[in-house]
């Protein structure tokens, strides 16, 4: 697939076909992954691709009590800002048949490698998911050219300890996200929804118009 299309065709998949992914396109997405920019090229980084049914539903098991204390914010409206009608319906769906995605990739991080440059400016830091990210979204593109779906969910970070108990993950690998990967029960969009580049890019200066952004 050309690039372009692949990146803006790469979407939130939350409906999956319950037939297996093979080993060697989950190498090629996973070998992709490895390729992502790290601080300092010290790739702290890992995944632990997860195609057993037991540790699938164990992490599911999880993910769902998880799931189940927010979403009654959303669907009071508390936290729903911006949402399209439906779209919680969609994700609730993702999050009761999480055992039933063919693969579930945990993506962990060594922490004893990342530093967080931001840290003391009294919000919350951003800085060391540089080293993680970029690998994640090389993860995310290359399963898409495949014609494999994916939904990148941070949620299972908040289990971290139980995590890496059903994983046998070391202390100082923390979760960083979880990946679902398998091929999609509804087709790809043709084009994803974002905000015009207009709204998003300023030439030299806050505020400041980018000529020719329109055109985009």
């Amino acid at each position: 697939m050309d690039l372009t299309d692949v990146i803006r065709t790469t979407n939130a998949c939350r409906y999956y076909k319950p037939d297996p992914v093979p080993d060697d396109a989950l190498l090629r997405v996973l070998d992709a992954a490895r390729w992502g920019p790290t601080g300092s090229n010290k790739q702290p980084i890992a995944f632990v691709a997860v195609k057993d049914a037991g540790k699938r539903r164990a992490l599911h098991d999880l993910y769902q009590p998880l799931w189940d204390a927010i979403v009654p914010r959303y669907r009071s409206g508390e936290a729903q800002a911006g949402f399209k009608p439906g779209f919680i319906d969609h994700v609730d769906h993702f999050a009761r048949h999480l055992a039933d995605v063919p693969v579930l990739i945990v993506v962990a991080c060594d922490m004893t490698q990342v530093t967080a440059l931001d840290a003391n400016l009294g919000r919350l830091p951003l800085t060391a998911g540089s080293s993680v990210y970029p690998a994640v979204q090389n993860l995310l593109l290359a399963a898409r050219n495949e014609g494999l779906g994916t939904t990148l969910t941070t949620i299972l970070a908040m289990a971290e300890k139980d995590v890496q108990a059903v994983l046998g993950m070391p202390a100082h690998m923390a979760c960083a996200a979880m990946i679902t990967l398998g091929w999609p029960a509804k087709p790809f969009p043709k084009r994803l929804r974002r905000k015009p580049l207009t709204e998003l890019v300023h030439l030299d200066g806050w505020g400041q118009a980018f000529p020719g952004a329109e055109a985009f």
